[in-house]
């Protein structure tokens, strides 16, 4: 919950802005400023303070512990122009929060953590547990000094500027070992923690099991992924009372899945009990990896507990991209957090260029040219199956005539895939022209250089047919110039002559250029591979100079 603390109309008024652009995440604090900001920093896990720096500050300082228990404090000034994260940078997450509420409120967010303000990640930011001497290798990273990574564990990283030696040290590691005195030990939630249990056994049996087992073979209980178990032991109080303790969630599951997992030692007993004959071992394997701890009893007696231990490989990461229409404003938040999460960047040329500039130093970039699509993404999912965060980009979406689909089709189920949606060209050509899109609609390429155009034109009858407002992609180029003309005759055949047709170039971009027309007198020799061409159906008009298609007919038959 973020809490929001005003003392004026103006700081009220922003504050109000928030809570409205963000329901059910926040608390407005009323009542005298002091109190209020008491309250919040028990109750909150962030605040924003509407209220100037210097009173925040003094109100904060008898509150405040340590940053790793701090709530996150953001404050924005009587203005709105900043948005300032005051405490809790990293570990409150009042730097993510600040950029946050200036995209809220057009404040501009200050930074000034070391590492953001140079583009360098945090140690503590990585989403991996840290501990060590964090302060002076983040230190020696800013400096330049050269600090070494040691992957113990390989797992998807962001670009950290490090050299194959150096004088510190950032280890990778889900071993049971302490830091250095200039070491960093980042812990990857590698283990699965297999566990098997008696009905009624209790949480201390089950939690003693798991760390006698963890520190017998040397490993940290931070890098703990999760408990598993069989469906069966879903709700069995000793495991669920483990796993909370642990802080990890519990995974199940069914007894035919967990039978089907080869395991070294099967017992006739769980069998019998719920059906397969491993519970402990064939959950920490069900999902692969290496079997760093057979299946083990606890020490009471009689024993109620067993458990196994896997290290699953950390999973390389393919973020497929869409970077919008072109406009950086139409950049979604979450693709430039993607984007700033990867270690490599695929992408055409070109669009590299819109967005290299917000790139973390050291990421490394695959960039090629026009026609190398299936090239792309076979690179970008090599590049996440050896096991690094990988970025690929798209214009507008990446699902929408771009690179989800040729990476999709290269990818398999051992790399994680994460889609980030864009603004789509025919979105931005839509919002310029006005409403054609408010109803029914199909977006076509005419391009054949992957589709036969036979495919194409039985499309565009269709769509045709059905009376669904047309946005034509790639609609003319040099070598290809009588496909537009082809396809607006086939809708002439359904559609009135006088049909609005919008046509945007180079949507959002600085040079954009609009304008709407009709069916009969579009001139196709003024469109090009930057175009979008719109055609409205039945019922589109041109209303105030806009192109607006009705939400339903019988909305136009009441207005008429």
């Amino acid at each position: 919950m973020i809490g929001l603390i005003s003392a004026t109309a103006a700081g009220a008024a922003a504050r109000d802005r928030l809570a409205a652009a963000w329901p059910g995440r926040t608390r407005v604090y009323d009542g005298p400023v002091g109190d209020a900001v008491r309250a919040a920093f028990v109750e909150c896990e962030q605040l924003v303070c509407f209220l100037a720096t210097g009173a925040v500050v003094r109100l904060l300082a008898p509150l405040l512990a340590d940053k790793v228990s701090d709530p996150g404090v953001v404050c924005v000034d009587e203005g709105g122009r900043f948005a300032v994260s005051l405490v809790g940078g990293h570990g409150g997450g009042a730097n993510g929060l600040a950029r946050e509420v200036g995209g809220v409120l057009g404040a501009e967010p200050v930074v000034t953590t070391a590492t953001d303000s140079v583009g360098l990640p945090g140690l503590d930011t990585l989403g991996l547990a840290v501990e060590g001497a964090v302060a002076a290798v983040s230190r020696a990273l800013l400096d330049g000094e050269p600090v070494a990574l040691e992957t113990e564990v390989p797992w998807p990283l962001p670009p950290l500027p490090t050299a194959p030696e150096g004088a510190y040290t950032i280890r990778l590691t889900d071993r049971d070992v302490v830091a250095g005195e200039r070491e960093v030990l980042l812990r990857p939630p590698s283990l699965v923690v297999g566990v098997g249990a008696s009905r009624g056994a209790p949480a201390d049996e089950v939690l003693r099991l798991v760390e006698a087992a963890l520190r017998d073979a040397g490993l940290c209980a931070r890098s703990v992924a999760e408990l598993a178990t069989v469906d069966a032991k879903a709700g069995e109080p000793g495991i669920v009372a483990a796993a909370e303790r642990l802080g990890v969630p519990l995974v199940t599951h069914t007894a035919e899945v967990l039978a089907g997992v080869e395991v070294p030692n099967p017992s006739d007993a769980p069998l019998a009990a719920v059906g397969t004959p491993s519970v402990a071992e064939a959950a920490a394997l069900v999902r692969g990896g290496e079997l760093l701890v057979p299946k083990r009893k606890s020490a009471a007696s009689p024993a109620m507990a067993t458990c196994a231990v896997v290290r699953r490989p950390g999973r390389g990461r393919l973020a497929v991209v869409g970077l919008g229409p072109g406009a950086r404003d139409l950049l979604t938040p979450r693709a430039e957090a993607e984007l700033r999460r990867a270690s490599v960047l695929v992408g055409l040329d070109q669009y590299v260029d819109q967005i290299r500039d917000l790139l973390r130093p050291g990421t490394r970039i695959l960039e090629s040219g026009l026609g190398a699509e299936e090239e792309r993404a076979r690179t970008a999912v090599a590049q996440a199956r050896a096991g690094h965060a990988v970025a690929l980009i798209g214009s507008g979406d990446a699902g929408v005539y771009a690179m989800a689909s040729p990476a999709l089709a290269e990818a398999r189920d051992d790399i994680d895939v994460i889609g980030v949606p864009g603004v789509t060209a025919a979105l931005a050509a839509g919002a310029v022209l006005g409403a054609p899109l408010g109803h029914d609609h199909v977006s076509i390429s005419l391009s054949d250089l992957h589709t036969p155009w036979e495919v194409i034109e039985r499309r565009v009858r269709a769509a045709a047919e059905a009376d669904l407002v047309v946005t034509f992609y790639n609609p003319r180029s040099r070598g290809r110039d009588w496909q537009l003309p082809k396809a607006l005759a086939i809708l002439a055949g359904h559609r009135e002559p006088a049909t609005p047709v919008g046509v945007v170039r180079n949507a959002s971009r600085p040079d954009e250029s609009s304008r709407l027309t009709t069916l009969d007198a579009l001139d196709a020799t003024t469109v090009d591979m930057m175009t979008v061409v719109t055609v409205g159906n039945t019922a589109t008009r041109e209303i105030a100079g806009r192109m607006v298609t009705p939400r339903g007919y019988r909305w136009q038959e009441a207005a008429e």
